[in-house]
Parts: structure tokens; C-alpha cells; sequence
């Protein structure tokens, strides 16, 4: 008897998977490989110290990016070690022999293995080509105006009129780890040669930085806050409980700063930042007013809100516009920056409102 059905003796791949723990660990391992001497000595002559973290390397990207239904376990995984890696590019006035690897070839393979899927995956939400030839200067004024005033979605809401203490905790814990070194990726890209656009991101820096003064500096203003609710004041003391998608947007910054060809985008991402901070630290104030917290437990929302939309302004009307007409074929990019940016915010904004609310549940 003949049948036209085809039969195959080939095995369906099956994907490997890591647990959450099993993830954790190799990001553990990672650390100790991080602060190892002579790290890439060691490696060459004995490669095998590394083969366990690498395979999870593999099977994270795999995971994470490579299947219809993503594995938030190892989105975790390698945003924590995508962040461990960039935080070297900046000074923690720590123990000087943690920066031993700083500038490991093969801590920047490990960066570049992960960053080209990562950037892949992320720039396939968007059409690219829909963004050239587009009126640029009239797409961002219109996106501004949407983005002022953006109308309360249901998180917004649920900051503003339920969240309880044990939620509050948890945002300021999550928001800490950017707030504590805010402005420190802007830094990133200040070295080079004058012109306005360069004096009005110095003086954006120069006021997120308080004018030199400490007590003024905006971080500063976050450790006050987590002060007022006796909360830890340490950089990264909340690490563990900070989402993939919040290290993903910070990541994603330390990629745009130090990478001069992306100077574009990360200035549409750095105009969106500054124009839409006030209506949603609008919501985490008026949480802090209605839990009954001290002035100074909302501090770092208040002096934003002030500020803020004034920055939003200078970035529109003295950094954006002006570069339209400098880079005339790729200012596009802007809008991509801008776009990517909000949509990388969002995704971060839910994530720690489902944070927020869990902790509500845990009382």
C-alpha cells in the first residue's frame, strides 16, 4: 500500500533551558571572573574556568532571542552581565583592584556577543525604512506634544491613587540603582570639540551634576529620599530586584554614548527622557503625598518636575532642531533614538509596576 504522507527520522531540536537559579549562579560565577587577575592570561591557559558561564551565555541568547515565547530568566541573565561589564566605564570610588579587567579583550567579547543579538532583537520592533525620508523636524514637534501631557494609563493611575508603602519602597529601590549615578552615561559624550549643541548638553550635565555642588546634585536628591523612608543608600544595594527590562534601557544608554556613530539616536533618546520624566513623577509624588511623607522623601520627584520640561525644551529647541540641518541624511536617526527610547521606557515602566504590585502582595 503507498501513502504520499512523508515521514521524518530527524529529531525535533529541542532547545536547552537554564532555571532562574541555575542562571544566578553562572551570573555569580561571572564576578569572580570579573575581579580575577590577569583575566585573560588565565584564560589562555585555562580556558575551561570559563566553559560552564559561556555555555549559558549560548543558551541565554538562544532563549532569549532565537524563540517565539521569550525566557524573562535569561533576558535577566544577560542584562546583568551586559551591566557588570558597562558599570567598569564608570568610577564607584571602590576598591581600585575591581577595575583590574577594565579593558579584558574578553570581557569585550563577551560584551559584543551579547550586545550584536541583543541590538538585533531590539531594532526588529521597528520598520527602519519607514523612518527615512520622513519630515523630521515636524515628527519630533509632533511627538513632543503627545508626549508632554501623555493621558494616565493604568499604572499611572495605579501610582497615583492605590500604591501603598510596601509598593513605594520597591519603586524607590528599582529607581535607585539609574538615580544614584544619574547623568553619568551624558558624561560619556562631552569630550571633543565646541559648539552650541556641546555647551547645552555641558550645561544639562552641569545641572544634573548640582553645579558642582554635592548637596545639589540630583543623585543627591535620591539619597536623601531613600534616607526620609530609612532605606539603603549605597549604590546598588537593590541590584537583586531590579527587572531585565530597566537594565535593558540602561544598557542600551551605555551602548549609545559610547558608540560616537549612535550619537543621534541617543540624542532623540536623551530628548525624550528629559520632556516625558515630569508626568510620570507627577504620579510617584502625589503616591508619596497621599501615603503622608516628608518633603524630603519626594524631593528627587519634585525638583525634576520643576526642571525637567526646561530640558526638554533646551534639547528640542537647541540640540535636535539645529542637528537636523547639520546631519541632513542621517538625522533620522533621532527619531528612531526618540522612538526606541519611549518604547524601552514603557516596557521598563510595566515591568516595575508588575514589581510594585508584587511587593503590595508580599505586604
Amino acid at each position: 500500500m503507498h501513502s504520499d504522507i512523508v515521514t521524518s527520522s530527524a529529531e525535533p531540536k529541542i532547545t536547552p533551558t537554564l532555571t532562574a537559579t541555575q542562571y544566578y549562579e553562572q551570573a555569580q560565577q561571572f564576578i569572580q571572573l570579573l575581579e580575577m587577575e590577569d583575566l585573560d592570561r588565565k584564560l589562555t591557559a585555562q580556558p575551561q574556568i570559563a566553559t560552564e558561564f559561556e555555555k549559558a551565555i549560548a543558551t541565554a541568547i538562544e532563549a532569549a532571542y532565537s524563540q517565539a515565547s521569550s525566557d524573562d530568566a535569561a533576558h535577566l541573565f544577560l542584562q546583568r552581565v551586559l551591566y557588570r561589564i558597562n558599570r567598569l566605564k564608570l568610577f564607584w570610588y571602590d576598591d581600585l583592584r575591581r577595575y583590574t579587567n577594565e579593558r579584558s579583550p574578553y570581557l569585550s567579547k563577551i560584551r559584543d556577543r551579547i550586545e550584536a543579538v541583543w541590538q538585533q532583537w531590539e531594532l526588529s520592533q521597528f520598520d527602519l525604512v519607514a523612518f527615512q525620508g520622513i519630515d523630521i523636524r515636524q515628527a519630533l514637534l509632533d511627538r513632543v506634544a503627545v508626549d508632554l501631557e501623555p493621558p494616565l494609563s493604568d499604572d499611572a493611575r495605579y501610582f497615583r491613587d492605590r500604591v501603598g508603602e510596601a509598593g513605594y519602597r520597591r519603586l524607590l529601590a528599582i529607581a535607585s540603582l539609574d538615580g544614584l549615578v544619574e547623568a553619568s552615561q551624558l558624561s560619556r559624550t562631552l569630550g571633543g570639540v565646541a559648539n552650541e549643541v556641546h555647551s547645552v548638553l555641558t550645561r544639562l550635565l552641569v545641572e544634573e551634576y548640582g553645579g558642582g555642588r554635592l548637596g545639589r546634585k540630583h543623585s543627591s536628591h535620591f539619597t536623601t529620599m531613600l534616607e526620609a523612608v530609612e532605606m539603603q543608600t549605597q549604590p546598588e544595594a537593590y541590584f537583586d530586584l531590579v527587572p531585565w527590562e530597566v537594565l535593558a534601557s540602561i544598557n542600551h544608554s551605555f551602548l549609545l554614548t559610547e558608540r560616537k556613530r549612535y550619537f543621534l539616536r541617543y540624542i532623540g533618546g536623551l530628548l525624550y527622557g528629559e520632556l516625558s520624566v515630569p508626568a510620570g513623577f507627577r504620579n510617584y509624588r502625589a503616591a508619596g503625598e497621599r501615603l503622608g511623607l516628608s518633603a524630603n522623601a519626594m524631593s528627587y520627584w519634585d525638583l525634576h518636575i520643576k526642571v525637567d520640561e526646561l530640558h526638554g525644551r533646551w534639547m528640542l529647541d537647541d540640540v535636535a532642531l539645529p542637528l537636523i540641518s547639520q546631519y541632513p541624511h542621517d538625522a533620522w536617526e533621532m527619531v528612531l533614538g526618540y522612538d526606541q527610547q519611549k518604547f524601552l521606557s514603557d516596557r521598563a515602566g510595566a515591568a516595575v509596576a508588575r514589581s510594585v504590585r508584587e511587593a503590595e502582595q508580599m505586604g
